[in-house]
């Protein structure tokens, strides 16, 4: 049996880490067995729904990797599909009409609330052999629910939470569509995993709830349910469930913000799952190790410092020729045009980033004016050392332009006025760079040009 997973977000709000999380794991599990990976947007929910949420989700989706080989499916194009098995359903005695307005229903579950018992539909409508139904109200638009087993129980190896079971007398007849006919979530998830051969439902733990009415759905229409796995919940730094209300950022936002795809991936991967002490591994690395065994069963808290730390070493990795793109794309956004130096550029800077912002920031001082750190400026651009600078700036004019024959200017200037490398380095660092601190001083100067870096001197 080819393995098919699925990715169903409802786009009712800006897709966050939580979220996409919860699309990594079926993507990761249908590559690593050759199998499927479906997307499906579930969009049924009119008012909530946005196209800029869509949006959100497909450009996220395509920047992480996790590229679905079919869809994306919208369920609100799918209505006539859903229609038709309700026809069927209803002509197999599956489903059943219920005219309880919302007013007798509030009234029924106050009076059971009353009675400390559990609020739940209690099946006045539901036809059974002997019974008489209450009289058709007039004018009345009926919702239709589904019929469940009123005995026994509905249980499931759960791949992430072990054997669950919940018995049927808990479970009130569902209501499968709406007086207007619509069908309701429950039923359209069914109908869709049952059109797309879903095989396995790998999803956040919010959906436990909905499992077993599924479940029964699904026999009902004479198809076995697939393996469900329920993942537990993405906690922010505060301890609270992510979501946008508790100031989680929209996938996409990570990056506009230098994160890379692969240690996003990395990132999100671990929280939830393991492969032993392993924290830093490849995208092809984690196909390989990624199975539903090794899913965590406790909440998982989101830490903003581990994933840039992630994302550093992932971008230390990168070679130059990789990197530097990423980078001058982060500087197109500022309007600054690059030249063939950026590949060095990153080479030299690249171990004292988590970003390619960061990146982005080291690198624009080679493509525009730099305004020194006024605080650092103060400290090391000083009178005693104002000559040292002249020197050095006399003896960078005519020296050939390379690492090697900027370090001899540089120690000659330092033998010739009695000092320490750091007293002449960090005021040429603050002019040339903005900064005191910064790699190798001669690596950085030969990457600028003789003419920047004598008229950065000179404003000593």
């Amino acid at each position: 049996m080819k393995v098919r997973t699925r990715f169903a977000p409802s786009p009712t709000g800006f897709i966050h880490l939580g979220n996409i999380r919860s699309a990594l794991y079926p993507w990761a599990f249908a590559r690593s067995q050759q199998g499927d990976f479906i997307l499906r947007i579930e969009d049924t929910d009119l008012e909530r729904s946005s196209q800029a949420a869509v949006d959100v989700i497909l450009e996220g989706m395509a920047w992480l990797g996790l590229n679905p080989d079919e869809g994306p499916y919208y369920q609100m194009q799918r209505m006539e599909r859903y229609k038709e098995v309700l026809a069927e359903m209803r002509a197999q005695g599956l489903v059943y009409p219920c005219y309880m307005s919302v007013e007798e229903l509030d009234a029924l579950r106050e009076r059971q609330m009353a009675a400390k018992q559990k609020p739940r539909y209690d099946g006045t409508w539901r036809p059974e052999p002997g019974k008489v139904l209450p009289p058709v109200p007039a004018d009345a638009k009926p919702v239709l629910r589904f019929k469940n087993p009123q005995d026994g129980v509905v249980a499931w190896d759960d791949k992430v939470k072990g054997r669950i079971e919940i018995s049927n007398h808990e479970l009130d007849d569902l209501v499968i569509a709406r007086p207007d006919g619509t069908p309701t979530y429950n039923f359209c998830v069914v109908v869709d995993d049952i059109d797309m051969a879903i095989t396995h439902v790998i999803r956040g733990d919010d959906h436990v709830n909905n499992t077993p009415r599924q479940i029964n759905i699904f026999r009902a229409l004479g198809k076995e349910p697939p393996v469900y796995a329920h993942l537990p919940t993405v906690l922010n730094e505060q301890g609270e469930k992510m979501s946008k209300r508790n100031g989680a950022k929209p996938v996409t936002q990570y990056r506009d913000e230098g994160y890379l795809p692969d240690a996003m991936v990395n990132y999100l991967a671990r929280l939830g799952w393991s492969h032993g002490d392993d924290e830093i591994f490849s995208r092809a690395q984690f196909l390989e190790w990624f199975d539903l065994d090794h899913l965590g069963r406790s909440a998982a808290q989101f830490d903003e410092a581990k994933l840039r730390w992630v994302n550093a070493q992932h971008l230390k990795a990168l070679t130059d020729d990789v990197l530097a793109p990423l980078v001058a794309a982060q500087l197109a956004k500022r309007s600054i045009a690059v030249d063939d130096r950026l590949p060095r550029i990153c080479g030299l800077f690249k171990d004292r980033c988590d970003t390619t912002v960061a990146l982005a920031d080291w690198a624009a001082a080679f493509y525009t004016d730099v305004v020194p750190n006024e605080a650092e400026r103060g400290q090391h651009i000083t009178d005693a050392v104002r000559p040292a600078l002249a020197a050095l700036a006399q003896a960078l004019s005519d020296v050939s332009w390379d690492k090697a024959a900027i370090a001899a200017a540089l120690k000659q200037v330092l033998s010739g006025h009695g000092l320490k490398m750091p007293q002449l380095a960090m005021p040429v660092r603050v002019l040339v760079m903005g900064t005191a601190q910064t790699p190798s001083l001669d690596a950085v100067l030969e990457l600028h040009s003789r003419d920047v870096v004598l008229a950065r001197l000179q404003k000593a």
